[in-house]
Parts: structure tokens; sequence; C-alpha cells
């Protein structure tokens, strides 16, 4: 039924630009622009993956509230079934404040009580019987209800029916290092940590030796996010490094990491090598960096062809 499935959060951005330091001593500042986008790791590949052309199962949580009714309306927009979403009355629907400054780069304010931070196996578990053949555990350390024991009950789930499992993450919380999660890496298929993620689990600054180290601790390919460095990819063959594609402009990063594993993740799903995956994932990262909001500059797969070309 279903070419992927992504599972992780779904929520609304509010997006300001351009921010810098003075937002917190003047009475007012005008900005370039002031919107409402949307948001949350896993909503922004499934959207993206929807608008390649892929069918898209999203496993996610919402309040029963405005932002929650706006969410599923955009998911159906998306052209997302709203199935796999549950609904929790007494829960809001995460909203952050995303503060852009002039060079793209982007700061959050969150907040830690709403459905951003909610996401409980036991909302997954029940969507996985319909899963798809890939399955993207999109947000490693977003939710502190999917501890280390959990992510692990849940890897061997997914794995159970021999699916192919890619991993994306943010930054650990707790102090967690490389060794606390080495139990889970045996059961991924591909991993996409951005090098500052990585680099706070080993201590160590060098994403090809990090790529590395996740490969020895099991995990079949890692991707090492380098932002306008491109990507380090490693596998049991070696390691590389794959350059970005080139942009006229960077504006906002918001969401270039989910666009990038949603990329991959296309390209996995249409039986690509490795490296060609990860290309096309630099094309799709480039594509969102150069408009606002994290599914703003990708609309077809026409639009990810033509920057790879």
């Amino acid at each position: 039924m279903y070419d992927i499935s992504i599972i992780g959060a779904a929520i609304i951005d509010i997006l300001a630009a351009p921010v810098n330091e003075t937002v917190f001593s003047a009475g007012s500042c005008p900005m370039d622009t002031i919107q409402m986008s949307f948001g949350g790791d896993a909503l922004n590949e499934a959207v993206i993956l929807s608008r390649l052309g892929k069918r898209v199962q999203l496993i996610t949580k919402v309040g029963k509230d405005e932002a929650g009714k706006r969410v599923l309306n955009f998911m159906e927009e998306n052209h997302l079934p709203v199935e796999s979403v549950k609904i929790q009355k007494d829960l809001a629907t995460g909203i952050n404040i995303v503060l852009i400054n002039e060079k793209g780069e982007r700061n959050f304010l969150t907040n830690p009580h709403g459905s951003l931070r909610k996401l409980a196996f036991e909302d997954i578990n029940g969507c996985l019987d319909d899963a798809a053949p890939i399955v993207s555990f999109a947000g490693m350390f977003v939710s502190p209800l999917l501890n280390i024991a959990k992510m692990k009950q849940l890897f061997a789930r997914i794995k159970g029916k021999d699916r192919f499992l890619a991993v994306d993450m943010t930054k650990a919380k707790n102090g967690e290092t490389l060794e606390d999660i080495e139990e889970l890496l045996p059961y991924i298929d591909c991993i996409f940590p951005n090098e500052e993620e990585i680099a706070l689990l080993t201590g160590e600054r060098d994403p090809f030796e990090n790529a590395k180290r996740l490969v020895s601790c099991g995990v079949k390919t890692a991707v090492v996010k380098c932002g306008a460095d491109g990507c380090v990819v490693a596998d049991r063959q070696c390691v590389r490094a794959i350059p970005a594609v080139p942009v006229k402009v960077c504006l906002d990063t918001t969401g270039a990491g989910d666009s990038f594993a949603a990329g991959f993740l296309w390209g996995i799903a249409n039986g690509w090598q490795i490296d060609e995956c990860a290309r096309f994932a630099c094309a799709a990262a480039s594509c969102t960096v150069e408009a606002y909001g994290a599914a703003g500059g990708i609309h077809s797969l026409e639009d990810v062809r033509r920057r790879m070309r």
C-alpha cells in the first residue's frame, strides 16, 4: 500500500527572518518575512517524498486543537493519508518559533510539553502492520518517551519483517554517547546525523572518522550531513565525500536535513546505488535552502532533477 513509512513529529513552524541580536533590545523589529509554515522531521520528510511521487505513510501524533487541524489539512493537501495519525484530546500540537539569521541559519523556540516531545511507542506500534518495506525513524532524541529501550523495541519490531530501516536524529538531549546507543545500531540500514549531532555522541569532530565509527558499530551505511560541504558516506567497503550542490542564495536552512533524508530515501525506493542516493539527497537539500519553510523549495520531482542536471 505504501512505498515508505515515516515515523516522527508533525508540527507548525512560525518563521521570522532575518533576525539578529537586536531583537532582544529593540521594542519592535521589522522582518522581511513572518509566516506560518509546517514542520517536524517526519512531516517534512513525508511531504517531500509525496511531492516526489511516493506513496507515504506518516505515523505521528497531534493534539485535538486548531493547530492539529491545520496539520491534518496540510497532510491531505499533500496527498498524505491521516489514518496513522493519533489525535489526543488533552495535548497541544507542537508550535515552533523559528528565528532565521542573515545567513539562513536558524534557532528554535520549542514547547517541551507539546506533541513534538510526546510521541510514544504505543502511538506507533499499532500502525506497523501496514508499514512499508522502507521505514524512516525521523527523529532520534526528539521525544523523551522514545528512550533507548523503547527505540530498541521499536527497531526490532520494524526489522522483524525485514524492512529497510533509516534513522535521522537531532542533538542528544541528555549527554548520550555512541556507546549508549550502540545496541541500536545493528538494526539500522542507514543513518543520517549531521556533523554536530554525531560529534556530540563520539567526542570526535572529523566526519570521516565518525562515519567509519558508526559502521564499525553495526550500521550498514552511515551518511554524515555536512551542510555546504555535502556529506560523507561510509559503508563496509570505504568512506568517501559527496559534494553539495551549489545554491544561488541560502535563505533558510530549516528542513534541509529532512529534505536530504527524503531525497536519499527516494533513491533507495528506486533501487539506486548509495552514492547516487546521496547526490540526489544533496540536490533536494539545495532546493530547500533557497526558499523559506521546510518544504517550500520542492514542489515536484522535476525541481530536484533540474538541480541535479
